[in-house]
């Protein structure tokens, strides 16, 4: 083989390899796209497009995985990461919301170190979907998305080694605590403010009760 077929032969290779880049980016865009579209459906209490969404967006990470197996020398982290931490977050926001429970990254199919990174960032969507559920009025159901934004600060907190080994933890856990300090002092204002007007209800109907006797 002369050099001409040898640099050849390398160019191939490289070309094939660009090809295999740029369709794990579609891909990936595609996946965090969807996932993104989701979490906007959960929010909007449109659980079966949400689930719809979600099924989609799971074959196109089982096409991700296959296609970065074709070429592993390639490192396609960098480029998967966000449609796996994307779609981690749409999934456990949504077994939350409609099931009340936790998943694990095995149900979902995605890296243990996604997950978690997608857990830290459901607490930014229980945010969310608190304040809708106060200009609803319904304060108890907001005190419940509190809870469980508490519960999932506190258990990956507690987890120390996952703060120093997993990159951007951390500041997602510092993102995450202000955000349910200010959750929280919304809720309290509002479950205040309830109180409030159901005791001068209250008191309205005792006034209006010993004016007709």
């Amino acid at each position: 083989m002369n050099l001409r077929e040898i640099l050849n032969k390398v160019r191939e290779g490289s070309l094939r390899k660009d090809e295999l880049r740029q369709e794990v980016q579609t891909l990936s865009r595609k996946t965090t796209r969807m996932s993104k579209q989701a979490i906007f459906s959960i929010h909007r209490d449109k659980i079966d497009d949400a689930e719809s969404l979600l099924k989609e967006a799971g074959l196109n990470l089982d096409k991700l995985n296959d296609l970065s197996k074709i070429c592993p020398e390639v490192d396609y982290t960098s480029i998967m990461e966000p449609a796996l931490e994307e779609y981690a977050e749409a999934q456990i926001l949504l077994r939350l919301i409609k099931d009340g429970v936790f998943i694990g990254p095995e149900d979902i199919g995605v890296p243990g170190e996604s997950y978690v990174l997608g857990l830290a960032d459901v607490i930014g969507e229980l945010r969310r979907r608190a304040l809708d559920l106060i200009r609803r009025g319904n304060t108890g159901l907001a005190e419940e998305c509190l809870d469980l934004m508490e519960t999932i600060y506190s258990e990956i907190i507690g987890c120390d080694e996952l703060l120093i080994l997993v990159p951007g933890l951390r500041r997602k856990c510092d993102v995450a605590r202000r955000v349910i300090e200010a959750t929280r002092g919304d809720v309290t204002t509002e479950v205040r403010r309830t109180m409030l007007n159901n005791i001068m209800r209250d008191l309205q109907k005792s006034l209006e009760s010993l004016a007709n006797k």
